[in-house]
């Protein structure tokens, strides 16, 4: 059956950052964007969709800011991902954190909604980040847990193996560009047994990398990234501060012109 009101919550992977598009709020596209834009074409003109995400949240805050919100909207569609945030601080209670989840994936499930669940993807493709490998494994098995009890859709990206960050990721290492952000798209739609034909956009061409080359460029991710990124942390700032949800309303989305990648 067609959705007509679809809600997306969560941080800067649902917001679509990596996913550039100065003709949208936020300058931003994203995979739950494409989504919409999807749906719409099948809703019969019958169709809103609000985007809640803001980048840099932890899942706390996720749901403390957005689920109420997002329920007041009475979607029959909500997609919600977090938890990234919270399992790359050095402290994460993930038993409470879950608990949390739990909660609050219930009172979306209760209204009668359709609610999608993320895993979070394996970091052990990306070298900067396979230190939380083990609590992110931790993490999924906790979203498995609450997808069964709520009768949720789950779209396991852990399990979305052959990843490159060469390929998916945008050049700070942590975001999806925008082969990314159609690959999930597509992930989702499919767990939907939605109608679609979206493709896989072409891989960007990747450039061999002497030893040498290679060092350079990890010191320049580390002095445009890594280090603000550790800055915002030791100072209680986030890079979600002062932004704003892009969608905060149900409105019609325009499907992208020319194709749909």
């Amino acid at each position: 059956m067609p959705f007509h009101r679809y809600v997306a919550l969560g941080d800067s992977f649902t917001e679509g950052v990596g996913d550039p598009d100065p003709l949208r709020p936020n300058g931003l596209r994203g995979w739950a964007d494409r989504v919409a834009e999807v749906l719409s074409t099948q809703a019969g003109g019958d169709f809103g969709y609000a985007n809640l995400a803001i980048r840099g949240r932890k899942l706390p805050a996720i749901i403390d800011e957005q689920v109420g919100p997002a329920l007041a909207l009475e979607p029959d569609l909500v997609t919600i991902h977090g938890g990234g945030n919270d399992v790359l601080r050095p402290r994460v209670d993930l038993d409470a954190l879950a608990a949390r989840y739990d909660e609050a994936v219930g009172r979306l499930a209760a209204s009668g909604a359709r609610v999608v669940l993320f895993t979070i993807a394996d970091p052990g493709i990306n070298p900067v980040f396979k230190m939380i490998r083990g609590r992110t494994a931790v993490f999924n098995e906790w979203v498995r847990e609450i997808a069964d009890r709520h009768q949720a859709t789950l779209v396991d990206m852990w399990r979305m193996r052959g990843w490159k960050v060469s390929e998916v990721m945008d050049e700070d290492r942590l975001h999806l560009n925008p082969v990314g952000h159609q690959a999930i798209a597509i992930e989702v739609l499919d767990a939907l047994a939605a109608d679609h034909a979206l493709a896989p956009l072409p891989l960007p061409d990747v450039v061999e990398q002497s030893a040498r080359e290679r060092r350079a460029a990890n010191l320049a991710w580390a002095r445009q990234h890594a280090v603000p990124w550790v800055h915002r942390r030791l100072t209680g700032r986030s890079s979600g501060d002062g932004v704003l949800p892009k969608r905060p309303t149900l409105e019609p989305i325009a499907v992208a012109t020319g194709s749909q990648g």
